[in-house]
């Protein structure tokens, strides 16, 4: 245990990671030597923040909380903090169920940990402006969502959409620039809504067309958009600014129309594949990530089989897919039983995740022969790992060169691919 280390473990997705890095600047600025998912967990006071999307996020953040909570007792960790969403939905049942935590904070209200800690430091920071960064950072542009998808507590936890000014952002590119980052994934609940509520029209396309302009950008990467009333002049940004990464995170959930009419998502079958058709039309090249929900309240065999097809048609690039499980408060916990049994459920993903797997592993067998712009992201064992535009940290495909001592994190290179794997590439510096 280190005094005056504060550990600060992130669950559930990069909406949350930006969150904990916001809180480790801000105690960075109050002194305190504190790491955000450093892998080992040595300070005296770890903070969890927590997510509570769907039953398995839920269950990891409440197991995760149990066990620092047994080392509090033990005497392993000193002070017990927990934050995020799943204190922000579960507050009181929290605080009766688990007493051995400090102080629960919800979603929004965590900025107040760094003013109530205790100085506890015994190492304060002479120079914050030298902290490392990665070269890599996460943008959130705005928060909440006013989407009522019938499955989604998100606007449970979030509140209504509400985007940052394009200033502040474009501000806060420019600043990590001149701390050595090059790459910026841009997040938010619902990306292509953004500006609406400022502005009274979408401005993403304007957004990341100025933040392309700005020296120094060498990536940016677009995650969690959504289908309906999709801002076309988006594609144009993407296809014209060469440092906008042709990769688009776009969450479709589901293709039969019955299905989505159920799921309050406000499209159709037939708007959904036109979309897909767009997408590739205007953006030659792009890579899609998508995510699909099998076992919705009375999915059928044949609703489950159009979507089946459909991921054979649209030929994802990227795709992760998930069982429905029922959250409270939602209006489908409120007014549909889940009544596709569990085996079922799992039966199905099964099936669509091996359909994806051949897909996967033919596209990326394609890649073999190509020359891709690469970064270098780190080391492990006897490898240089990196990756292409293609492909976004942690849940991506990624490309590995022998390490010959030559190459440095955070740079780029042109790399031809050698070989693939299912979930790897494998690939040879190429010389000018």
């Amino acid at each position: 245990m280190k005094l005056g280390r504060i550990d600060i473990v992130t669950l559930g997705c990069s909406k949350n990671l930006v969150d904990s890095e916001r809180l480790q600047e801000m105690l960075w600025q109050k002194g305190y030597d504190c790491y955000v998912d450093a892998g080992e967990v040595e300070g005296e006071i770890v903070v969890v923040n927590t997510c509570g999307f769907i039953g398995d996020a839920k269950e990891e953040s409440i197991n995760t909380i149990l066990q620092f909570a047994e080392a509090k007792k033990d005497g392993q960790i000193k002070t017990l903090y927990v934050m995020g969403c799943l204190s922000e939905r579960y507050l009181t049942e929290l605080e009766s169920e688990i007493p051995e935590v400090d102080r629960y904070y919800g979603k929004f209200d965590w900025k107040a940990l760094a003013e109530n800690l205790n100085d506890q430091t015994t190492k304060p920071l002479n120079d914050q402006t030298t902290k490392p960064l990665n070269h890599y950072k996460y943008i959130k542009i705005s928060e909440g969502c006013d989407r009522h998808c019938a499955y989604c507590a998100i606007p449970m936890m979030t509140g209504r959409h509400k985007s940052r000014p394009i200033e502040e952002i474009l501000d806060e590119v420019r600043r990590l620039i001149a701390r050595g980052v090059k790459e910026f994934q841009i997040i938010a609940q619902e990306l292509t809504y953004y500006g609406i509520d400022l502005y009274g029209e979408r401005k993403i396309a304007q957004l990341i067309s100025e933040m392309a302009d700005i020296e120094g950008v060498e990536w940016i990467r677009l995650h969690y958009a959504y289908p309906n009333q999709f801002p076309m002049e988006l594609l144009a940004v993407m296809r014209e600014k060469s440092n906008v990464c042709k990769y688009l995170d776009i969450a479709l959930q589901h293709i039969s129309t019955s299905v989505l009419d159920r799921m309050r998502r406000n499209t159709t079958k037939e708007e959904v594949m036109e979309l897909v058709k767009r997408l590739r039309e205007e953006v030659p090249g792009i890579t899609l990530r998508t995510t699909l929900m099998v076992g919705y309240p009375g999915e059928t065999e044949e609703e489950f089989q159009e979507l089946v097809e459909f991921t054979k048609w649209a030929r994802f690039e990227r795709m992760g897919a998930f069982a429905y499980s029922e959250e409270d408060g939602t209006y489908s916990a409120e007014h549909y039983e889940d009544d596709v049994p569990e085996e079922v459920k799992q039966q199905r993903l099964d099936k669509l995740m091996r359909v994806q797997q051949r897909i996967s592993a033919e596209i990326m067998e394609e890649q073999v022969g190509k020359t891709f712009k690469t970064i270098i992201d780190r080391t492990e064992g006897d490898w240089y790992v990196g990756r292409t535009e293609y492909s976004s940290p942690d849940i991506d495909p990624e490309v590995l060169i022998k390490n010959d001592g030559n190459l440095k994190i955070g740079e780029f290179y042109d790399v031809e691919i050698t070989s693939a794997e299912e979930f790897d590439l494998y690939g040879i510096i190429k010389t000018k």
